[in-house]
């Protein structure tokens, strides 16, 4: 018999569907008992909503002279309590944007749109798209970590998303704006969600937002951001950015305005206690100052594929890994694994060109399998080092390779916490 639950939830979609013409996908299966062990939601239900704010006075980036508004729309992804997501179980989000080539999609998500956040205290993760990206390209992530007791936000970086770059004209402009204000829309929304004044409009948040224990996890361009949030120095010069496509006007003033530190401030802020960097942009260009790289000392995780032929692997990831000087660091490397790692799996719209499909498959693996994995891996990384759960620590490998077989009398090895017996392969983890 189905439940009246279930027929208005059923009425939602087809009423959605309706309306925009293309239907809401579910883009994952559930999760098989093979999953990592902390890739399994949390004790929390989860809760999100959308909100718009706006830094007053950026510099704007046409002319790099005078200042205009700047904003940005965020998804924020809350506990609450378990027994008000099974009640509220009719509005779970739905998730809608573009593809690269502008074709819409929507997603069916797990968090109940608007509801009460849960008591208590949780520790902000920001999630910071690529170029290009949205703001719930990391859904499943959002939600999972708001699960076990995070509030994350999403952030749409202006100039930077789908929506925004739409032909060479936009993705021109769109990456001078991307290189300037990355860092500095990961600093101002921090500083927003820490403002206690009533201007924020989410005011049911903001006695559950937990700004002094903060972490960024960065994808592509939003890796190369965090970078310089957390003070890696910028060093680009005018010949260099010309090469990247900034006109020369352009290519003489961004130095100028672009080669600092700390998102543009003058220290690090000390509310950032971590730092999660999915196939940083930069590192084979030089663009972060290797003095400055050696001086962080947040907890950093770096997550790669060794064929990213975007960022780089030997030559980049892998090298900012060795730069930076944090005394914490690690270094997932998914083996074979290209620049798609961070996103959710494609929607049906994104299957139609080899250019759209290329934003969220991996030739090699599972993008489902992945995202359990960084899951897993970044609860295990943000729980012992924002959290400070130091039994949590314990889910961070001490062996670099996953793979348990050892090719003789049938040995093998304990499998990495977490993982299942001969359920991990291709994946290292390297610690210094």
């Amino acid at each position: 018999m189905i439940s009246v639950n279930f027929r208005i939830l059923l009425a939602t979609i087809l009423l959605f569907y309706a309306i925009t013409g293309h239907a809401v996908e579910q883009l994952y299966s559930h999760q098989p008992p093979v999953t990592p062990e902390l890739a399994f939601a949390g004790p929390y239900g989860i809760g999100v909503t959308t909100v718009d704010i706006t830094d007053k006075d950026r510099l704007n980036t046409a002319n790099f002279i005078t200042s205009k508004e700047r904003k940005l729309r965020l998804e924020i992804w809350y506990p609450i309590e378990s027994s008000d997501a099974a009640e509220d179980s009719t509005t779970f989000a739905i998730y809608s944007d573009v593809t690269r080539l502008q074709n819409p999609f929507s997603v069916q998500g797990a968090a109940v749109r608007d509801a009460p956040a849960a008591v208590g205290s949780f520790p902000l993760i920001l999630l910071s798209h690529g170029f290009t990206g949205y703001r719930t390209q990391m859904f499943y992530l959002g939600e999972h970590l708001a699960s076990h007791g995070y509030t994350v936000v999403g952030i749409d970086h202006k100039d930077s998303t789908n929506a925004d770059v739409y032909d060479e004209g936009t993705r021109a402009s769109g990456f001078i704006s991307t290189v300037y204000n990355r860092a500095r829309d990961q600093q101002f929304v921090l500083e927003q969600l820490a403002k206690n004044d009533g201007k924020f409009t989410v005011s049911r948040l903001q006695s559950s937002v937990d700004t002094n224990r903060a972490a960024i996890v960065g994808y592509s361009m939003g890796g190369f951001g965090a970078l310089n949030t957390v003070g890696a120095c910028f060093q680009f010069d005018a010949e260099g950015l010309k090469q990247l496509g900034a006109p020369a006007v352009i290519a003489m003033l961004l130095p100028l305005r672009l080669n600092s530190c700390f998102a543009g401030a003058e220290s690090l802020d000390p509310r950032w206690k971590a730092v999660q960097l999915i196939a940083p942009w930069g590192g084979e260009l030089n663009v972060h100052d290797p003095e400055s790289m050696q001086q962080i000392n947040l907890p950093a995780l770096f997550v790669a594929g060794d064929q990213d032929n975007t960022s780089g692997f030997d030559n980049g990831v892998k090298k900012l890994f060795h730069q930076t000087g944090s005394k914490d660091k690690y270094l997932l490397v998914y083996e074979n694994a290209r620049h798609n790692i961070a996103g959710h799996p494609p929607p049906s719209a994104a299957f139609n060109t080899d250019y759209e499909l290329g934003h969220y498959v991996e030739p090699s693996w599972d993008i489902e399998t992945i995202n359990r994995v960084n899951k897993h891996i970044t609860l295990a990384f943000l729980d012992c080092h924002v959290k400070q759960h130091k039994d949590q620590c314990d889910y961070l490998p001490l062996r670099d390779n996953i793979q348990q077989y050892q090719g003789k009398n049938n040995d093998y090895l304990e499998p990495w916490p977490g993982f299942k017996h001969l359920w991990g392969s291709g994946i290292r983890f390297y610690r210094q």
